[in-house]
């Protein structure tokens, strides 16, 4: 597996990471505990060295669950994690957003004992807090920085203005935000000042949330609890309409004997060199599909063919329900 550096950071990962949040939540029934930490492990034995979960995830067991896997290759790997909602321990149910500069330090310390970790790799505010400073949010991952107890500092989802007034008061490491050939907005603002700021990126969700597989369409049944089902990008009309972004990926890959999933995680890669997508995944075989698109080199003529063919198509429905769009961007 190749390597990245995240921005101007030392931060160097495999090129491409792991989400984790699918074998605990969102997507279909969540896996069982050996058969997720054997998917870890198989993927540290592939050479990914990125992991990505959060403490919202579950709540609290997809630390749990990659602190279990990960525990014996401490000092090889990079664990991302993330603070900033409000957790009932009881009902174990998130309850709006939290990130008050103390609230920052008692996630910290819980989710270091999850992860089973002396310091948190990468600590990114999920979600940006209207109602806390940013700068306040910079402050107190500082001063857990200067503790040794976080690594780095990284934000979720945020507007390009919350980057610059972080960034002046800790140097953020890196930006985790959707994107992939289906969600191409923060090409207009974002990747701009993060080049401009040495920032890397981590994109999530970069097969559209499955999508860019092309093994979804407008007939395909989600389990009751997937998150998909109440993405208005997923509704029937507008499957069936987004099938057209993966029509020229299926071309393309038919021509390269690969897939439509490796095309569209090539194409992130090819994006920029600071790039680092975490796809996530709950079978082994597409862990090694995924793991793949690492070694492809997609040529002039392929980037051309796509961005000529996705450019002209107007995809159909939001990528968030309301009330999470508010959430992001801010």
């Amino acid at each position: 597996m190749h390597k990245r550096k995240l921005g101007n950071s030392n931060l160097e990962v495999s090129a491409l990471g792991l989400g984790c949040m699918g074998m605990s939540m969102s997507y279909g029934l969540p896996m069982e505990k050996p058969a997720a930490i054997a998917l870890i492990r198989a993927a540290v034995e592939r050479g990914v060295t990125f992991f990505d979960t959060a403490e919202v995830y579950g709540p609290f067991v997809n630390e749990e669950l990659v602190g279990e896997a990960l525990a014996p290759f401490r000092g090889q790997v990079v664990i991302a994690t993330k603070f900033g909602f409000n957790i009932d321990p009881g009902k174990r149910l998130q309850s709006g957003l939290n990130s008050r500069p103390e609230h920052i330090r008692q996630v910290a310390e819980a989710s270091l004992k999850r992860l089973k970790v002396d310091a948190i790799d990468l600590f990114y505010q999920h979600r940006v807090d209207p109602e806390v400073p940013i700068e306040d949010v910079a402050g107190a991952v500082k001063a857990l920085i200067a503790q040794g107890k976080v690594k780095h500092f990284g934000l979720s989802e945020p507007g390009v203005q919350t980057v610059r007034r972080a960034h002046a008061v800790q140097p953020v490491t890196a930006i985790q935000s959707e994107y992939s050939l289906w969600w191409r907005e923060p090409e207009q603002e974002l990747l701009p000042a993060l080049e401009e700021l040495g920032i890397g990126f981590v994109p999530f969700s970069p097969l559209g949330k499955g999508f860019l597989t092309g093994a979804i369409d407008e007939n395909t049944q989600f389990v009751s609890t997937d998150f998909r089902n109440v993405v208005p990008r997923f509704n029937a009309e507008a499957r069936k309409a987004n099938l057209a972004v993966v029509e020229p990926l299926r071309r393309i890959a038919a021509r390269r004997q690969v897939t439509p999933a490796q095309i569209a995680l090539a194409w992130l890669l090819a994006q920029k060199p600071w790039i680092v997508p975490i796809p996530g995944t709950t079978k082994l075989n597409r862990l090694d599909e995924n793991n793949a698109a690492a070694d492809l080199q997609l040529s002039a003529a392929d980037l051309q063919e796509i961005e000529q063919a996705v450019s002209q198509i107007s995809l159909q429905g939001e990528r968030y329900p309301e009330a999470l769009l508010k959430m992001v961007g801010r």
